[in-house]
């Protein structure tokens, strides 16, 4: 939420819809941000679908001891792609989809800066992804080296090497442009009076996120070029037999890839932030605190990618300084969920569907923040490393964390998007049979690798079968109840009689709840005026 929501203008946006003639012309050529925004979200959940399904082979295979379904080279396949399509397909572009939707929305802004280029990188996205997931139909099959593509073992495919490493520069590609647009948006076209920290906190989010998108992208360009040209090309950067170094890939990815962990869980806070206020009826407890905290989690973000090495033989200064280091996050983490839970005190709350989202984030969030706090301990990592607790850590950081922020949102604007509310009846069954499946597939992961169960295996010890057994039923549970989701959006768009209103949320405070529900296909051609004389929380005039 703004610090200050403030009164608008009259005539601050026109209620004309000039939509393009003709289905290619709307969708194919479009350089409208709600059309994109669409496009992206759309892309998301198509993509969220094909990375489940792997994932419900690798639950499948391992819902008892011995080899049941799928070869081992092939289960390593869906293991790779399942991370890469959920990474790279569903929870960034979901976030960039929410981003082109709702930020000129939230700032006032008639588009996006640059609406050529945003065409141009969503429709980079479907290509990249066709060129990933056609590796599985070739000759040798997909990759197979996890989706941090360690060396030698990334290096052991033929020709599907090359396709994996193009699609990954593709999908990079389009994150910086996707960042450059949004960085150009947020600081070139806010409405007037609309200062820095008076930007909700969704907006000020992306706008940090897109920082990191810019500085850590080529970082990944260049590790997975160094691959190519160890595969293809005769070069030894990471091959030890010519001089080269594999462990000097982990520093290279992962300097790339602790910085992503916040780029997929920033824009979560930022939805966060804006629904617990809303459903609280006060506005968000310590505005620019939550602001710096955010800003202080991306700095520290770039200097402890190495805690995901403990295990490689780092000198014990170095495994010191990256445990202290990666502790120090805790800190401004501690202060959003404080302020979180302090916005819900002594508020008015109604627990609507995005609300409820929004206080599961929170709680196992948290959950995965404290089993993140266990693996920083070095000692300790040594028995956590590359078994299932690191699995289930991570899982809930982006499970619970990141995609239970992308359904809040979705539940949150929907109306806005569409002009119909959904059914908050099946909303309720959606969100009650997620939570319960979402712990009961990821949590006793905690206690296989707590007992000693590696990740990536295809079989196990028949010690591990009761656990891996309640696992792959939370599985395929988690994995149901996203058609219920499936089901709620369909009929809000198509089928819902219930119309909108324009505020939508009765305490929901913003530009974005002063525009008609559904959001006309072009808004504020005439910039909004955030006048400072009024700052009662809400009072929007028009």
């Amino acid at each position: 939420m703004a610090a200050a929501n403030p009164a608008i203008d009259h005539d601050a946006h026109d209620d004309h819809d000039h939509k393009p003639e003709g289905f290619l012309h709307r969708w194919l050529f479009t350089t409208n941000h709600k059309d994109i925004g669409t496009l992206y979200l759309v892309f998301s959940l198509l993509m969220f679908f094909i990375g489940g399904s792997m994932a419900m082979v690798i639950r499948a295979e391992l819902f008892k001891p011995g080899m049941q379904l799928v070869q081992p080279e092939f289960f390593n396949e869906m293991t790779t792609m399942h991370a890469l399509i959920m990474i790279f397909g569903a929870v960034m572009p979901a976030f960039v989809g929410l981003g082109n939707w709702m930020i000129p929305l939230m700032i006032g802004a008639p588009d996006m800066a640059l609406p050529r280029m945003n065409n141009w990188s969503f429709w980079i996205l479907p290509f990249a992804f066709f060129l990933l997931i056609s590796e599985i139909f070739m000759p040798g099959g997909g990759p197979q080296g996890g989706w941090t593509m360690y060396p030698p073992l990334s290096l052991e495919g033929g020709t599907n090497v090359a396709f994996m490493i193009f699609a990954v520069h593709l999908m990079g590609i389009s994150s910086i442009m996707g960042a450059i647009n949004i960085i150009a948006t947020i600081l070139n076209m806010r409405a007037p009076g609309m200062d820095l920290l008076k930007m909700p906190v969704f907006v000020w989010s992306w706008l940090i996120t897109a920082f990191l998108l810019i500085a850590v992208m080529p970082v990944l360009a260049g590790a997975v070029t160094m691959l190519l040209t160890d595969k293809f090309f005769g070069t030894s950067f990471f091959n030890a037999a010519g001089g080269g170094d594999p462990v000097m890939f982990q520093h290279i990815f992962w300097f790339f890839g602790h910085p992503e962990v916040y780029i997929m869980i920033l824009p979560a806070f930022g939805i966060v932030s804006e629904i617990i206020p809303t459903f609280s009826r006060k506005p968000i407890f310590g505005y620019q605190a939550m602001v710096y905290a955010i800003a202080s989690i991306a700095f520290l973000s770039f200097i402890v990618w190495a805690h995901h090495m403990f295990s490689v033989g780092m000198p014990l200064g170095g495994e010191l300084y990256f445990m202290y280091a990666t502790m120090l996050i805790a800190i401004p983490t501690g202060v959003k969920v404080f302020n979180w839970v302090s916005t819900m005190w002594g508020g008015s709350m109604t627990f609507e569907t995005p609300m409820l989202f929004a206080i599961a984030f929170v709680i196992l969030f948290t959950i995965g923040g404290f089993s993140g706090v266990m693996c920083a301990i070095v000692p300790a990592d040594f028995q956590y490393q590359d078994t299932y607790f690191v699995v289930a850590h991570f899982h809930y950081v982006l499970v619970t964390g990141a995609i239970f922020a992308i359904m809040a949102s979705t539940y949150y604007w929907l109306p806005k998007w569409c002009g119909n509310m959904y059914s908050e009846k099946w909303g309720k069954i959606h969100f009650w049979s997620s939570v319960i499946s979402v712990n009961v597939l990821f949590f006793p992961q905690h206690f296989l690798g707590l007992a000693g169960m590696p990740r990536r295996i295809p079989d196990y010890n028949v010690a591990f079968a009761d656990f891996n057994m309640i696992s792959s039923i939370g599985g395929f549970w988690f994995g149901a109840s996203q058609l219920i989701f499936v089901g709620v959006v369909i009929h809000a768009v198509y089928f819902s009689k219930n119309r909108a209103t324009t505020q939508v949320w009765e305490g929901a405070h913003g530009l974005e709840w002063t525009v008609p529900s559904p959001a006309p296909h072009h808004t504020f051609t005439v910039p909004p005026v955030i006048r400072d004389d009024v700052l009662a929380h809400g009072d929007v005039t028009h």
